[in-house]
């Protein structure tokens, strides 16, 4: 069998000379008075305009210069999504600098090793809490000279540093990269071992920026653009879309807490939305809870229904029914437009990403008038490979391919890419990189398949990747490891694709068990059953979840687990010769276990992005 193969041409001519600093000088000198920031001031919000965004960016990176960041120096940055990410973001690019992004829930022991591999000479942080886990990294980091605390005013204090540095000294320095050269280093979560660091390019950054903002031109490139960022600016993603509002003059605003999240879209009236699609389950949910509390939870389910079948019915090419039609006009003023004004009101366009939106999902937002643009990409394709557009969107695909950027599925069906957005290499990590490509074609471990016009559907993982409905990637193994490790486990299993949080099925080793029981004042010859339900029993197993959990971030931790009564054998058909666990078999056959699992309703705070 043959590839697979939809191939886009770029739409606007490739750069390679040109890097980021660029983007916002082009930025700067077309519309200096347009706002291109908003910050929360009050219960409103002030504006900075492109002219004071460079003017700021600039008097950061002369404090950098002035205390002895070099070009081509690494700088990590642990920080929420705030206006300051940005700022630091180009600070560095203007200083020369590269950045090595941390996820704000990143560990310490997760810090260490991105600072260290990357070989980072400084780092920033925004918080104690961030500040305090860099410093329980910092001795096992000999080449960290530097540290800033921005809780402690650090970004003034810069500022302040900076001030007799010449102008002419930071115009040398924004200069020096050209597309081909490093903008950052992003760590990526593998399916084994260590987080290996994706060396992304000015190119990478640059060339899928200026193709994809004429290729949704109709999201960035309209009077009054805006969006309100709320997930990780750390992530490619968020990342990416920062540094295409700012080439494309969107003005940016951004709430790092999700519990204040309806407010914030309230008063920021964003036009567009990027969210991951836990978002969108959280805005339904809490409107169908709102509506059930209120007694109404019927007119809303009943609504739902009506939303969802209009617009499979548009999708399809029908006309819509009459009666369906008066159905849905008289939904819109009872329940639709409440929800649209819960977001803003002026909301028209959502993007998702990091993991699938339900089919049902797209087309309950595709009614209240806002179209939800779905695409997939990984870090090392600098985030989106393939997205909907606004005037060719079909719900339940991730769409075609991008400008300047090639699909293509090989015989087993493999997602592969090529093209301006695909990273460079693995840092320091040869043998990886050679494993990730074929024939110039990176490798994304997906499974998918084109439909005619070459919008991808994502149909599977090859590789054992749990992605969260809040779309932090996480590798079963880092968890399983330390916690089968204990005495009393027997195999665990952890759980939560497209789920809201991680979990695990454990089962008990039923060797080890009777001497752990007689050790605990138990009864040695207790049934598996009855262990399985014991609440000493129960704190071993959480002490040795609590030990896992302490190596990973709070986004990644296992949040509940399940004892099961049961064992996992090879005559089962649940283990390998090998004695390694068939992950599929048992996702199968205890299906209903983790379904139990997702019933007891667990809050989650945090949308965050890996």
């Amino acid at each position: 069998m043959s590839h697979v193969e939809f191939d886009v041409p770029a739409i606007v001519p490739a750069d390679p000379q040109a890097n980021i600093a660029d983007l916002l000088e082009q930025r700067v000198s077309a519309t200096p008075d347009l706002a291109l920031f908003a910050v929360p001031e009050g219960d409103g919000w002030r504006d900075v305009t492109a002219a004071a965004f460079r003017a700021d960016v600039i008097a950061v990176a002369k404090g950098l210069v002035a205390a002895g960041i070099q070009p081509g120096d690494k700088v990590g940055f642990i920080a929420r999504t705030t206006y300051e990410w940005s700022l630091v973001d180009f600070a560095l690019f203007y200083a020369g600098a590269v950045m090595v992004p941390l996820y704000e829930t990143s560990s310490a022991s997760q810090v260490q090793w991105n600072l260290s591999d990357s070989g980072a000479v400084a780092c920033i942080a925004e918080l104690a809490e961030h500040a305090e886990r860099l410093a329980e990294a910092r001795k096992d980091l000999p080449l960290v000279r530097i540290t800033w605390h921005m809780h402690e005013g650090a970004l003034d204090a810069l500022r302040a540093q900076g001030a007799d540095v010449a102008d002419d000294e930071i115009t040398r320095r924004r200069s020096l990269a050209n597309g081909a050269d490093i903008a950052t280093l992003i760590y990526t979560a593998g399916t084994t071992g260590r987080p290996k660091g994706c060396v992304l390019t000015h190119s990478n950054f640059v060339e899928l920026t200026r193709n994809s903002a004429l290729a949704l031109r109709e999201v960035v490139d309209t009077p009054g653009a805006s969006t309100l960022l709320f997930i990780t600016t750390a992530h490619v993603f968020a990342r990416f879309i920062s540094i295409l509002n700012v080439h494309a003059g969107v003005k940016t605003g951004h709430q790092p807490d999700t519990k204040h999240l309806l407010p914030a879209l309230g008063s920021f009236q964003p036009t567009f939305l990027l969210a991951v699609p836990r978002v969108f389950e959280k805005v339904y949910n809490s409107a169908e809870q709102k509506a059930e509390s209120g007694g109404k939870g019927k007119i809303f389910r009943l609504a739902a229904r009506t939303a969802i079948e209009r617009s499979r019915t548009r999708q399809a090419g029908r006309p819509v029914p009459f009666l369906l039609g008066l159905k849905f006009r008289l939904f819109d003023r009872l329940v639709y437009a409440k929800l649209r004004s819960a977001m803003g009101g002026k909301v028209v366009y959502a993007i998702s990403g990091s993991a699938p939106l339900g089919e049902r999902l797209g087309h309950f937002f595709a009614s209240l008038g806002i179209t939800v643009l779905e695409g997939y990409g990984l870090t090392e394709t600098t985030a989106p490979a393939t997205v909907n557009l606004p005037d060719t969107t079909r719900i339940g695909t991730v769409g075609p391919a991008l400008p300047g950027v090639s699909v293509r599925l090989a015989e087993d069906g493999e997602i592969q890419v090529k093209g301006i957005n695909v990273f460079k290499e693995y840092w320091h990590n040869p043998e990886a990189t050679a494993a990730a490509f074929e024939d110039g074609w990176f490798r994304t471990g997906d499974i998918g398949a084109f439909d005619e016009s070459g919008f991808l559907t994502i149909t599977g993982r090859k590789k054992e990747m749990i992605i969260t409905a809040g779309g932090k990637n996480v590798a079963p193994a880092i968890l399983e490891d330390p916690i089968r490790a204990n005495p009393v486990v027997g195999q665990v299993v952890v759980v939560g694709d497209q789920r809201p949080f991680i979990a695990a099925l454990v089962t008990l080793d039923t060797e080890m068990l009777p001497t752990w029981l007689a050790n605990n004042g138990l009864p040695a010859d207790m049934s598996l059953e009855d262990a399985a339900r014991n609440p000493q029993v129960h704190a071993e197993v959480q002490r040795a979840v609590d030990e896992a959990n302490a190596l990973v971030s709070r986004a990644e931790s296992i949040r509940t687990f399940t004892i099961l009564p049961t064992e996992w054998t090879e005559a089962s058909g649940h283990l390998t010769p090998k004695m390694s666990i068939k992950r599929n078999v048992i996702m199968q056959d205890f299906a209903a276990d983790v379904d139990g699992i997702y019933e007891t309703p667990v809050s989650t705070t945090n949308v965050s992005l890996g």
